[in-house]
């Protein structure tokens, strides 16, 4: 059974900085596509970055642009998100997804990810 397991959740100041990261283990990490999303309570869940499986190209919504950046590592199965500039409204439950082979065109589709963690909470306080 595929597992992803996040970590680094945390409440922090409006400003500062979090790295969330994302374990995965029995699916061969290289062919995913990587994702991140969020849902704040009382919302749907949004799409927050992705990385391609290639490893080639990177994605973010356009509320976290300039100031997350998703990165992976084949060699440990890992796949980080840096957030820095964090506002209140970066508040929610964080998860980690994954995708076989998912290509660019619908790498921001919820719907596309058959794999999900259980969320870490992120907290930012203004």
């Amino acid at each position: 059974q595929v597992q992803l397991v996040e970590s680094g959740g945390g409440l922090v100041q409006a400003g500062g900085s979090l790295r969330l990261s994302c374990a995965a283990s029995r699916l061969p990490f290289s062919v995913y596509t990587m994702g991140w999303f969020r849902q704040a309570p009382g919302k749907e869940r949004e799409f927050v970055s992705a990385i391609h499986w290639s490893g080639g190209s990177t994605y973010y919504g356009d509320s976290v642009k300039g100031r997350f950046t998703i990165s992976r590592g084949n060699a440990k199965n890992t796949v980080s998100l840096q957030m820095s500039s964090l506002k209140p409204e970066d508040t929610a439950v964080y998860y980690c997804a994954a995708a076989p082979f998912l290509g660019t065109t619908t790498i921001t589709t919820r719907d596309k990810y058959d794999y999900w963690g259980q969320g870490t909470q992120v907290t930012v306080s203004s």
